[in-house]
């Protein structure tokens, strides 16, 4: 039977705590992490009200007594004097003021805190919402850059705010609180005082005015401040407080190497092992912590005994696990060679004050000889209480409470093995014939006890006993006297042969079981190492399909299995992966899917949901939530997977999840930018629209209705001018329109320059002579070298780059100065320069000029256009394989575009004419 999860987590590790008293290195690094960071206290409150704000100001005027650097980074009196007056003496950053739809919203100043670095930031209402624009969405995340920063932080928090804990609240409240912090933001705090107040005096705080204005206080009496609600916030409050607390407890007897128990508060321990009555003493645990109001726990030890544990008592522990979790419990499966020392190591590291354990099933006569694991926990347990229980089986359905009563699997006789002893056997027996002629003969039971070691170590335990009787029985045969009877003549022989069997006993068992724990370390470090290489094909892989491919091949590959991955399509799922690929699913599997998804839960074989279904779905989630379905299924009957194996599947599971979710944010990503994208060019051009287009239409609606309504009072100077108006501004307007659509057809791909060699005097001349009405006001220089060779463009196109580029000189250099054109051959490319002697292009915006709508200058001085020409001259000379820069003359003020082409090997000008 599977287990839904029965990773250890961080407590796996603390078993490593061994006898030699050293401290966690699991607490160690948290401890060090926390170096060069700022230390944080939540004041944390059951209600709004309690006065969590004040008596942060409080303990923060105190701290300002004793000298410490103390600045107010925001916080919110709402207009309350007592509250009001403690600010007095303390320096206040002041407010960074950000617009947002028309009105501006004070925030905190996130830079000038970081500039001062004060010792000490006082930051009210943590799980605020910061306004748009701001570095960081959530005021939390400002706090965290604070604390990065080695700077301390006094912050203020209400319980409902609090992410796991938001659904309760609005079931208490029925009202939803939308701003939340993470839990892990509580967990890493390093001090939370709760700020405690009655429901009376909470109430009575309303009724004076003290916490809302009279009419709503009234209202909030009668909704969310009712006694019971405050009541129950208050319990919530006090038990996250408490639960934190024991962590913390927890966390310094780790680091301080402190033997526990601390018996603080009550933990709760419940050891797991085959049989029939594993899942009636998870239940009897549930009852104890229950009555206890304590946190407790399921632990399961897998020694070298346990892989040869029958398959139906191996479902009977994942069954356990599974039910101790779906009870509230944590499952914890820990490798160990002695279940009652893993258990008690762990219980003593985790602050573990009560272990209970089954009543142990051994006879007396076994108990006496090999004692039982249940009293070497008693023995061993100290100052931790020990719970027998003899807890009554649950009698399965049918014939199967028969075959629960099996503990071991049954022993299949090793015939190699036990043949490979009798072969050690005998060649010790020829050695020893040798060696009794050089030695005594006490000292030929030495090349016996060699063979049994050798059978142990590469047989195990029943091939070693195997040549532990041979041996013995070859030993008294053919050299103890009398010879070659089994007859003992002498006493101290006696002595001596007795003495060799128990060695031969203690040695194979010794042997045995180092060669178990060898067998499955070899197990482990190969899972570990598929694991690894399966991380890292994971890292590698940049498409979806790449990374469900590398997940069912490595699960089928590691688990034997045959598997499917289901993938979200639409309200449902869909099958996007399997191995073998041939794999379909029927219509009752895809139902059992469908709700393994819908519900987040295990469906399916060996499932609670199900469980006739052929295959077992188990849905794949992080931390953002459920990503897909994996199914699996075996041809063979029985469980389909062992407690191993489903901890295995859980470890694959998680890697896959994790590595689709990270190409599902990749997507998100690239759909977030590309909406951010278009937005901002929508804006762009809308607000260019709304400029450049209506700006000359307004002139030439007004020349032509001028024109029309006084045409006949009108003197012919004004006419032509006004015409002259209406044909400049509708040339202006065809510019614009002819922009769009150059721009259109540049990113959708439809450019194609019809390129021939072209000579670059006669381009220059097109473009200047096109530009003449937009240059009148300007002094123009062009300087083009004699010696410039044919250039492959489109001539069209690139007198459209020059004409865009003289029109921006002009447009951003004053009247009278100078707009020069250059052009020569630099080695194998050709270089054309458009200068101008304006301002100059700011240095923040040279990496920007090239883009689509963008215009340099400060609304002061940007000028009247719409932001693509240069875009449109980049597109243009790029595909024409040339290449645009934008820069600043270095001998005066003034922009340099620079267009670099390149130049063909062929003759120039001049030579041709030569010939």
């Amino acid at each position: 039977m599977p287990v839904d999860n029965m990773a250890a987590g961080n407590g796996q590790m603390a078993v490593r705590q061994s006898s030699d008293k050293r401290p966690s290195p699991d607490a160690l690094l948290q401890a060090s992490a926390q170096i060069g960071r700022g230390r944080l206290k939540i004041f944390l409150g059951a209600a709004p009200g309690v006065g969590k704000t004040y008596e942060m100001l409080a303990v923060a005027q105190d701290k300002r007594r004793e000298g410490v650097d103390i600045v107010v980074g925001v916080v919110e009196t709402h207009g309350r004097r007592e509250t009001q007056a403690l600010l007095e003496g303390l320096e206040a950053i002041p407010p960074r003021r950000i617009e947002y739809r028309g009105q501006v919203l004070a925030e905190m100043d996130l830079d000038a805190i970081l500039a001062r670095r004060p010792q000490l930031v006082l930051v009210d209402e943590l799980a605020h919402t910061n306004a748009p624009g701001s570095r960081h969405p959530k005021r939390h995340m400002d706090v965290e850059e604070i604390l990065a920063a080695g700077i301390d932080v006094y912050s203020t928090l209400n319980i409902q705010h609090v992410e796991s804990l938001n659904d309760v609240v609005a079931s208490i409240t029925r009202i939803r609180v939308r701003e939340t912090v993470p839990d892990s933001i509580v967990d890493r705090a390093d001090e939370v005082e709760v700020i405690d107040l009655t429901p009376e005096d909470l109430i009575q705080r309303l009724k004076e005015g003290k916490v809302y204005i009279p009419d709503q206080a009234e209202r909030a009496i009668r909704n969310y401040f009712a006694p019971g609600n405050l009541t129950a916030l208050r319990e919530l409050a006090l038990r996250r407080t408490a639960q934190r607390v024991d962590q913390q407890m927890v966390d310094y007897m780790r680091t301080h190497a402190i033997e526990g128990p601390w018996a603080a508060g009550e933990r709760v321990l419940v050891c797991v092992k085959g049989g029939a009555n594993a899942t009636a003493l998870v239940r009897h645990a549930r009852r104890l912590a229950d009555q206890l109001k304590a946190p407790w726990s399921a632990i399961y030890v897998e020694t070298p005994l346990s892989t040869r544990r029958a398959d139906v008592q191996r479902s009977q522990v994942a069954e356990a696990l599974r039910l101790a979790e779906r009870l509230g419990g944590e499952p914890v499966i820990l490798p160990g060679a002695n279940v009652a020392d893993t258990i008690v190591e762990y219980a003593r590291a985790n602050n573990f004050t009560h272990i209970i354990v089954a009543k142990t099933d051994r006879s007396r006569w076994l108990q006496l000889l090999a004692g039982s694991p249940t009293q070497r926990l008693i023995s061993r347990a100290g100052g931790i209480n020990v719970h027998v229980i003899e807890a009554r089986p649950e009698p399965p359905p049918g014939q199967q409470a028969r075959e629960n009563s099996a503990p071991i699997a049954p022993a299949t006789v090793d015939v190699a093995g036990h043949a490979a002893s009798f072969g050690f056997v005998v060649i010790a027996l020829g050695v020893g014939f040798v060696l009794r002629q050089y030695l005594a003969v006490s000292n030929i039971a030495l090349v016996f006890l060699t063979a049994v070691l050798v059978s142990a170590t590469a047989y195990g335990l029943l091939p070693s006993l195997f040549a532990c009787l041979l041996s013995v029985l070859a030993y008294n045969f053919f050299f103890l006297p009398p010879l070659y009877t089994f007859t003992i003549a002498d006493p101290e022989n006696v002595v001596t042969l007795f003495f060799f069997a128990v060695v031969a006993i203690i040695v194979s068992n010794l042997a045995a079981r180092v060669r178990g724990q060898a067998i499955t370390a070899r197990q482990r470090a190969k899972t570990t190492e598929d694991l690894y290489l399966f991380s890292r094909k994971l890292a590698v892989a940049v498409t979806l399909d790449d990374i469900l491919w590398a997940t069912v091949h490595q699960i089928a590959s590691m688990l034997k299995v045959r598997v499917v991955l289901l993938l979200p399509d639409g309200d449902s799922v869909a099958v996007r992966a399997g191995f073998p690929p041939e794999d379909m699913l029927e219509e009752a599997d895809l139902a059992a899917a469908k709700w393994s998804w819908e519900k987040n839960r295990a469906a399916g074989r060996g499932s609670d949901t199900l469980p006739g279904a052929k295959w077992l779905f188990l849905p794949m989630h992080t931390a953002r939530g459920r990503v897909g379905v994996v199914g699996i299924v075996r041809d063979e009957p029985g469980p389909l997977l062992t407690p191993e194996g489903r901890r295995l599947l859980d470890a694959l599971g998680d890697q896959a999840a994790l590595a689709i979710e990270r190409i599902n944010l990749a997507q998100d990503l690239d759909r977030a930018r590309l909406a951010a994208e278009a937005d901002r060019l929508r804006s762009a051009l809308l607000t260019s629209i709304s400029h450049d287009l209506r700006t000359p239409l307004a002139s030439i609606l007004g020349s032509a209705s001028s024109l029309r309504t006084q045409g006949a009072v009108l003197d012919k100077d004004t006419k032509q001018e006004l015409l002259s108006t209406i044909q400049e501004e509708a040339e202006r307007l065809n510019r614009f329109i002819g922009n769009l659509l150059d721009m259109t057809r540049l990113e959708s791909g439809a450019l194609k320059p019809l390129g021939s060699p072209t000579v670059i005097p006669d381009v220059v001349g097109a473009a200047l002579q096109r530009a003449a009405k937009i240059l009148s006001g300007h002094r123009v220089e062009v300087d083009l070298a004699p010696d410039l060779p044919l250039v492959d463009l489109d001539m069209v196109l690139f007198e459209h780059v020059l004409f865009n580029l003289l029109d921006n000189a002009a447009k951003y250099s004053p009247e009278g100065s100078l707009i020069g054109l250059q052009a020569a051959q630099e080695g194998p490319v050709v270089r054309l320069r458009v200068i101008d002697e304006g301002d100059g292009i700011p240095p923040a915006d040279l990496p920007h000029v090239f883009e689509k709508f963008y215009r340099a200058g400060g609304a002061d001085r940007r000028r009247a256009g719409t932001g693509l020409g240069l875009a449109i001259c980049r597109g243009f000379v790029e595909a024409m394989a040339g290449t645009i820069e934008a820069a600043n003359r270095t001998d005066r003020p003034g922009a340099m575009i620079t267009i670099t082409l390149p130049a063909p090997v062929q003759p120039s000008l001049e030579k041709e004419g030569a010939l």
